[in-house]
């Protein structure tokens, strides 16, 4: 059969499946008996006229591992809750990977790979579903105590507080200070050893600084001057005008009462 065909032996064969919906946990105990055979039993029985069914999950399948309370015990009895197909044509496919011989089956129509790096895929119609049923657990001891459990275990917090007692060092390893904040200390003493030249000297540089060029931001203007900002912001607000906005946001120009251009809107080629 070539890859895209279906094998419809199956639908010639006339093979009607049940579609029936589980509870979770239910599900993940039959898969540890995976290979192990038989899971449990299924009773179907006439009551008046009325067709019985239920499921009894085999006692060695009960113990529910992954909660704190190890005598945690899934129920055995699954009564079934019977559902028309509702005029829906359900049916269910196996897929096959010819490298690896692996099949899986879905009840509800679809199908999917067998795994990555298999062969072309053979696809075969298993069945076709004649009844839809929703099998629940019983309401008894164990299922109250198993729903507690669950409960408890869901609204726990995902992350806690804990006092350690020895330093972690197969991860993260605390410093005593960033390399950032080395930096930015030893930038703010450099600037602390500045020392403040004459006002008059200052406003020389400045003006020498603002006939070669009309806009400045502080950073550059300390290179220039090498005085303290603070200091600096200080006289410059005397003489100067700080642009918030436009092209040469963010810095600093002469007032126009100390500018020495040829014209006012002469910018910086």
């Amino acid at each position: 059969m070539e890859k895209g065909e279906v094998d419809l032996t199956g639908a010639k064969q006339n093979t009607g499946v049940w579609l029936v919906k589980v509870p979770k946990y239910l599900s993940q105990q039959w898969a540890k008996a995976s290979g192990r055979g038989e899971v449990g039993k299924l009773r179907i029985c006439k009551n008046h006229g009325k067709t019985e069914v239920s499921f009894t999950l085999n006692e060695e399948l009960t113990a529910i591992d992954g909660l704190e309370h190890k005598n945690a015990c899934a129920p055995r009895e699954h009564p079934f809750t019977m559902q028309t197909v509702g005029g829906q044509t359900l049916a269910v496919f196996s897929e096959t990977s010819s490298e690896r011989g692996q099949s899986e089956e879905r009840s509800d129509g679809s199908s999917s790979a067998s795994g990555a790096g298999a062969g072309p895929d053979k696809m075969a119609l298993e069945g076709v579903v004649v009844q839809k049923a929703e099998c629940r657990s019983a309401v008894d001891d164990n299922y109250m105590k198993l729903k507690k459990l669950q409960i408890e275990e869901s609204s726990k917090p995902v992350r806690l507080s804990l006092q350690l007692d020895k330093a972690v060092t197969s991860n993260y390893k605390p410093v005593a200070n960033h390399a950032y904040n080395l930096e930015y200390e030893r930038k703010k003493k450099e600037e602390g050893k500045r020392s403040r030249a004459a006002k008059q000297q200052v406003l020389d540089m400045l003006f020498s600084a603002f006939e070669k060029h009309q806009y400045y931001n502080i950073k550059d203007l300390v290179d220039i001057t090498k005085q303290p900002v603070t200091y600096l912001k200080e006289i410059l607000r005397d003489i100067g005008i700080y642009n918030v906005k436009g092209t040469h946001k963010n810095t600093w120009e002469l007032r126009p009462e100390y500018r020495h251009y040829h014209g006012e809107e002469k910018t910086d080629a």
